[in-house]
């Protein structure tokens, strides 16, 4: 694991959707539906927007996300500028378990890849290593590093999509800059289901309270921007 080429970090936008009482699935095998149609379009114009995509080797497991641009315009747009059809995959893992048949790896042409912590990676690139770029990324992973690895590849702009141990980890870190966070209106009320985060030191509190960028109801649903850093731009 060499240091990467100093550059400033990518920007992170965080992304969410959590019921009124903070989780973001339930206890089911099924994957809970949080969001609406409009905010989905809404979040597809964010991703068309990123050079990358983040998620936990959870997620990929249990959500088995394409993590694709969905609209062909945005698609055909970001081709007219030069830019690849859909942003960077990235994904993070501790112990190498992923399926190669994920739609991660699957899914589109995407550019792939898999930091991976050091005593996993020859398990990793033994099952993933012909479909991914499979990177050291520290032993535990570190997300710092990763971030600078990033933006000596080009990314300039990471979207992170979950889930709920990965999102604490950049929050707790200090190294996100702007937190989407979409409220859907109900509850789900079991101690089972995974939440939003979990405990952790976060850099806000009632001492230094995170800055409301927007509020905006979408249909059933609201959408809370929060600036986690001057980074963040008003609008």
């Amino acid at each position: 694991m060499s240091c990467p080429t100093a550059s400033p970090r990518p920007y992170v936008l965080l992304s969410c959707a959590t019921s009124i009482d903070g989780y973001i699935d339930d206890a089911s095998d099924q994957r809970l539906l949080l969001s609406n149609e409009d905010d989905l379009d809404r979040v597809d114009a964010v991703r068309a927007g990123c050079d990358a995509i983040l998620v936990g080797a959870a997620t990929v497991r249990r959500d088995d996300p394409r993590l694709l641009v969905r609209s062909a315009s945005r698609r055909t747009e970001r081709l007219a500028r030069g830019r690849p059809a859909s942003p960077t995959k990235v994904t993070l893992t501790a112990r190498g378990d992923l399926d190669p048949t994920a739609r991660f790896f699957t899914a589109g042409d995407s550019t792939r890849l898999v930091y991976c912590a050091s005593g996993a990676l020859d398990k990793t690139r033994e099952r993933v290593g012909a479909l991914a770029t499979v990177v050291d990324g520290g032993e535990p992973v570190d997300l710092g590093w990763i971030l600078a690895d990033l933006a000596a590849r080009g990314v300039r702009r990471l979207m992170v999509e979950g889930g709920g141990t990965v999102h604490a980890q950049f929050l707790t870190a200090g190294l996100a800059d702007e937190l989407h966070l979409v409220v859907a209106p109900f509850f789900v009320g079991d101690r089972r289901a995974p939440r939003f985060v979990g405990e952790g030191t976060f850099p806000w509190h009632p001492g230094r309270r995170a800055r409301l960028a927007e509020a905006r109801p979408i249909g059933d649903v609201v959408l809370l921007r929060y600036a986690l850093s001057d980074r963040c731009p008003d609008d």
